[in-house]
């Protein structure tokens, strides 16, 4: 890593972005837990993100990461590079006319729905419960209250690791339930909305009663990631990990919160040790009552501390 670092500090290739060694990720996640970064690289703009991947060797893994909403990084940190798009640079997001809204991948969820109801333009008011960046609902087809954004992306900006553009239609997203099929590799730097016009007042009572809904059932205010597990064909995750008995079950300082159970908070200095393995054991412990096996939502990345290995749960 050192080698790598010298290297793309580099003044002849012109970056322009930060580059640090040893970045502690444990202050982006929402979790605050997580151990270091190999090298985390912020870019300046799209540009020098574009020399930068072109730069990179293709050995080197590379791991992007967003505003950490709905993210556990595991104690052992993160190997190769860590890429965080910086709100300087894609954070931009502005109505461009014909229903439709630009914004780039740095850019909040509810950003996207203020300037939405600024320009007059319905269907957005979901983004406006979501605590997360506008790359994340792309690469996860985030949605809530029965929309989502494959409901309103036009087409979605990306780079591959050679530092190439590449335009994607929704039909080409390939989206599905909380995912979508485009490849691993593509970095997406900002996307293309649109939604119908609508009264204003119609839209902000929409986002009012979001953020009702959001407020009184949600732990807003506590160290989580959001929605743990993503709901069963048929039912509810949070229904399921009620009926096993896992309201409040804690391991470490990790807790599935009692106001909504399909909540992981970190209510001590839990490690992401004790949170992957209280998730997994509520994995376990529906599956011991229901049969049914709930997916992660929260996206797991990073290496365990020596040691302190979670094995996933398998029937």
């Amino acid at each position: 890593m050192s080698e790598l670092l010298a290297a793309l500090s580099d003044p002849a290739l012109g970056l322009r972005g930060k580059l640090q060694a040893g970045a502690d990720l444990s202050k982006i996640t929402w979790f605050r837990t997580g151990g270091p970064a190999d090298l985390m690289f912020q870019p300046a703009d799209e540009a020098d993100l574009a020399a930068f991947l072109a730069a990179l060797p293709a050995v080197v893994p590379l791991t992007v990461v967003g505003i950490g909403s709905n993210l556990l990084i595991r104690d052992g940190g993160i190997g190769g590079v860590v890429l965080r798009l910086p709100a300087k640079g894609f954070g931009e997001v502005e109505a461009i006319g014909e229903g439709r809204i630009r914004a780039g991948a740095a850019a909040s969820d509810k950003r996207v729905a203020a300037v939405a109801l600024e320009a007059g333009l319905g269907g957005f008011h979901f983004l406006h419960g979501i605590p997360g960046s506008v790359g994340g609902a792309i690469r996860m087809n985030g949605g809530a209250n029965g929309v989502e954004t494959a409901d309103r992306l036009v087409e979605a900006r990306a780079l591959d690791r050679q530092g190439r553009v590449h335009v994607l239609t929704k039909s080409e997203m390939g989206f599905s339930y909380r995912h979508a099929d485009a490849p691993e590799d593509l970095i997406f730097v900002s996307a293309i909305f649109e939604g119908p016009e609508s009264p204003r007042d119609e839209i902000r009572r929409a986002m009012d009663e979001v953020q009702h809904h959001r407020e009184t059932v949600q732990p807003v205010r506590e160290k989580t990631g959001g929605s743990t597990f993503k709901n069963p064909p048929g039912t509810s995750a949070w229904k399921e990990v009620d009926r096993a008995g896992c309201r409040g079950l804690r391991i470490g300082g990790a807790e599935m919160s009692a106001l909504h159970c399909n909540f992981m908070l970190n209510v001590g200095e839990a490690t992401g040790h004790d949170l992957e393995l209280l998730g997994e054991t509520v994995r376990e412990r529906v599956y011991a009552t229901s049969g049914i096996l709930l997916e992660w939502e929260i996206k797991r990345l990073g290496r365990f501390a020596e040691g302190a290995e979670v094995r996933p749960f398998s029937p």
